[in-house]
């Protein structure tokens, strides 16, 4: 039986024990190349040493600012082997953003991947505690600027009994790393993680699942976000051959080369591939030849969510059609499929059943170390995520919001005692969430508690499973149920423009920008229908009034979404401000009716 994790440092010489000749692969000059566990062990203490003749030690932050790549692995195990601690910074925000994290962070030492991201660095570093830059890639030096492939060169080709005689000196107690958690609405604020708040986690994540020798994952979600950094050290905890891909652009081509067995994604990655579907079967007999596929999908739904193949004739040759061409794209050889980071939406988890993948859905938060409950072959349950992990108490309370406590809850907020008190009811950790358990023990996330919309008649609005129903519609690729204090509730529309035009070629209607297209009466029509029709299934408080079509789709460049692709809902309310009062000006009708505006 495999012997768990005291700390991370655990799962790192775990992997070096093991002797593996590939722990995980890195495309270089177009090849994929392998690393083992000599060269692994070899490249981290070299930084490690460097790292310590620098006079970095127990307690300090190091801040890695990189897309996901092994020498993120290597720094981070480096930094972790010494008792110190990892800030992991988004390579996608902006300088100013970043300037923040260090500051606050007090981070001294910095890695950072590529050139671009130095020069963001070096244009904000007089504005923080950074006195050494290390670059990942070969850039020319300059003072205060350090390479770290001669860091890793210079590790030891053997094991140096001294060095690892002090890494196994960290303790569960001691600070891991610094998560800033993105921020839907206010200042970030950075998460403390111990050693053992992280092991005591990836304890009992995923045991549940079967992993075996030769099993390959794909590191592509931000490694600045918590889940990602979770099935990482998962997959090295599990001797899952890990492959990075540092750009979501290049997941297809790295999903056909490196055909992973393990596919852990956020929902809106889930949601891109379904969209890609639906955009590729087009119109006419391939469409009504798809219908039939998932007709044939939704009478085997059950089989497919307990874990069996169905046997019929009819959903062989529905595989055969489609559902074996989607499983390929993605690789073709995945059995287990994760989502986390964000709620699914059970309209999309039926699509995947019914094309034969079953989503394993969890539930976590970057507070939780994260994973608080998750779906798993021996116990799965569609539209809940899960039942909570066993080392883990849950309670819902008055409000409905959901309390957990545990080894794995953090210890607060670095330099904010009073945002990590109001964290804590007692020693229950306040996680924001509205939820449920049911009589069978599976947990299922109604809300945030914070973007709860209260009408000025009093009744709740949660807006997510509404927008998620909204989103399972191709031409939707964004939804924003507002109507806080007001009389009533009120959806923003970002099209799917990608199908939006391809709908409006098939059906004649002619235009040459988003905002004409928006602006057409067929298309104002087409969207009020979408709304009514999930009108339909809402209470008479809960239905949406007024809808807000926009000419662009909601992005992290535009602030509208988080980096880990989290609606941030004040953000759309105040770039929409002034399109959103004259929406509420005339409040007479109650049935819906779109508006559309222009930038």
């Amino acid at each position: 039986m495999k012997q768990k994790p005291r700390t991370l440092n655990d799962i790192f010489y775990a992997v070096v024990e093991r002797d593996c000749e590939r722990v995980m692969v890195t495309r270089e000059n177009g090849a994929w190349r392998s690393i083992s566990s000599s060269e692994f062990y070899k490249s981290v203490v070299g930084a490690a040493h460097a790292l310590q003749s620098w006079g970095v030690g127990r307690g300090d932050r190091i801040a890695i600012l990189s897309e996901n790549r092994p020498e993120w692995a290597i720094a981070d195990f480096a930094t972790l082997l010494i008792g110190a601690a990892v800030v992991p910074i988004y390579s996608t925000l902006t300088g100013e953003q970043a300037a923040y994290l260090l500051r606050h962070s007090g981070a001294r030492i910095a890695f950072v991947s590529t050139q671009a991201q130095l020069e963001k660095l070096e244009a904000i570093r007089s504005q923080t505690h950074i006195d050494r830059i290390i670059a990942m890639d070969d850039l020319p030096l300059r003072p205060g600027l350090e390479l770290m492939s001669p860091m890793m060169a210079a590790g030891p080709s053997a094991r140096d009994a001294q060095f690892d005689a002090l890494a196994h000196t960290v303790t569960r107690d001691d600070l891991a790393t610094v998560i800033y958690t993105s921020g839907t609405t206010g200042v970030p604020k950075g998460a403390m993680l111990t050693h053992g708040n992280l092991a005591s986690n990836l304890e009992v994540s995923l045991d549940a699942f079967a992993f075996e020798p030769g099993n390959v994952g794909i590191s592509f979600l931000p490694l600045s976000h918590i889940t990602a950094r979770h099935l990482d050290y998962a997959m090295f905890f599990h001797s899952i051959t890990i492959a990075y891909c540092p750009f979501m652009d290049d997941l297809g081509r790295t999903l056909n080369e490196i055909h992973p067995t393990v596919f852990v994604a956020v929902p809106r990655v889930y949601e891109k591939i379904y969209n890609q579907v639906e955009k590729e079967v087009g119109h006419g007999l391939k469409r009504k030849l798809y219908n039939w596929t998932l007709r044939v999908g939704e009478a085997h739904r059950d089989e497919i969510l307990a874990g069996l193949r169905p046997a019929s004739f009819a959903w062989k040759l529905a595989d055969k059609l489609v559902y074996g061409k989607v499983r390929a794209a993605m690789g073709g050889r995945v059995h287990v499929f994760i989502s986390g980071g964000a709620p699914l939406g059970r309209e999309l988890g039926e699509w995947y059943a019914k094309i034969g993948i079953r989503i394993n859905e969890g539930y976590g938060l970057t507070e939780t170390s994260p994973v608080i409950s998750i779906n798993h072959p021996s116990g799965y349950k569609l539209g809940t995520v899960g039942k909570p992990l066993p080392n883990l108490e849950i309670r819902i309370a008055g409000d409905g919001e959901i309390l957990v406590r545990g080894p794995s809850i953090f210890k607060g907020y670095w330099n904010m005692p009073e945002e990590t008190s109001n964290a804590f009811d007692g020693d229950w950790f306040k996680t924001g969430d509205i939820g449920m358990l049911d009589s069978e023990g599976f947990l299922s996330i109604t809300d945030r508690k914070k973007d709860l919309i209260k009408t000025s008649g009093g009744k709740f609005v949660a807006p997510q499973p509404i927008e998620n129903s909204l989103k399972a519609n191709v031409l939707i690729s964004e939804a924003a149920v507002i109507g806080d204090r007001r009389r009533f509730a009120s959806v923003v529309l970002a099209p799917s423009f990608v199908h939006l035009e391809d709908w409006a070629r098939h059906n004649g209607v002619e235009f040459s920008t988003r905002e004409e297209l928006i602006s057409l009466p067929k298309i104002q029509a087409l969207y009020e229908g979408i709304v009514a029709d999930i009108n339909c299934n809402l209470a008479q408080y809960e239905k949406l009034k007024r809808v807000l079509v926009i000419p662009e789709e909601l992005s992290v460049a535009n602030g509208t979404l988080t980096p880990t692709l989290k609606l941030r809902r004040r953000m759309v309310e105040e770039r929409y401000r002034k399109e959103i009062e004259r929406l509420y000006a005339d409040a007479s009708s109650s049935a819906p009716e779109p508006a559309t505006i222009t930038t």
